[in-house]
């Protein structure tokens, strides 16, 4: 079952712009909105077809005669244009945690191995007191950064490491210098969420399976980009055939 709401993904970034402004965080949504087959999503270059498309309700669309139509009263197909509303979050409460012992590697070079094997090059080296280091007690590579994390057995070790900020590292043929930084993990304590209309997409249901997805995406962009039909130029489509399911990723509008 589909959740009636659509899923959300927060990506947090630090922002410091000065001192007295180094708690701030900054947000960026990303939004994965469930997709049901017979649908699509177009997202046009302004607010204003969008709206049109919306307040028409029902569209008629013209589909290209091919090998795939064999009956003449597949020639033309009524969809429904809805607007999309998602969830924002309008505020967020977290509390950041230090660990003492764990350390963040970042800067890592690409050396074309397999993870496990970079992690153990890297726990050898700062197992080894000569390098600052002491027994490693877990480590874990952050797919999403690149990055690593190193914690310690014992109190201490991570403060100095840190203190360095880099340190020059054996990995594979050569000497990469690598960031070392503090670990932070942190808990959301209060999100408040407010609903938002994408003022340039449009959800339009009811497509029925007649067409092969690519041709269907083609009519369906056609049918939209004419000025005559209330449309306009199209920036995005994505469709689901029936019998399908997909998830539409939003991301904040920079245009």
């Amino acid at each position: 079952m589909l959740p009636a709401l659509p899923e959300k993904k927060m990506v947090f970034k630090g922002l410091v712009t000065n001192k007295e402004d180094a708690n701030k965080l900054m947000l960026t949504p990303l939004i994965r909105y469930p997709l049901l087959g017979g649908s699509a999503l177009i997202t046009f270059e302004k607010a204003e077809v969008a709206q049109r498309i919306i307040e028409v309700k029902e569209h008629v669309v013209e589909l290209s005669y091919g090998e795939e139509l064999e009956e003449l009263d597949r020639c033309r197909v009524r969809v429904q244009a809805a607007p999309v509303d998602i969830l924002l979050p309008s505020a967020l409460e977290m509390r950041l945690t230090r660990n003492s012992r764990t350390i963040l590697v970042s800067d890592l070079p690409s050396l074309g191995i397999p993870e496990e094997a970079l992690l153990d090059k890297l726990e050898l080296f700062f197992s080894k007191t000569k390098n600052g280091g002491g027994e490693v007690e877990s480590r874990e590579f952050l797919d999403s950064s690149g990055q690593v994390v190193l914690t310690f057995a014992q109190d201490g070790v991570a403060e100095l490491l840190i203190a360095r900020g880099h340190i020059q590292v054996s990995v594979g043929k050569g000497k990469h210098k690598l960031k070392i930084s503090p670990c932070m993990s942190g808990d959301i304590t209060n999100l408040q969420l407010q609903p938002s209309r994408c003022p340039r997409t449009v959800l339009l249901s009811g497509i029925p399976d007649v067409l092969g997805e690519e041709p269907m995406r083609d009519a369906l962009e056609i049918h939209f980009q004419k000025a005559s039909r209330g449309g306009g130029e199209v920036d995005a489509l994505a469709y689901i055939p029936a019998g399908q399911q997909g998830v539409a990723v939003f991301t904040e509008d920079t245009g």
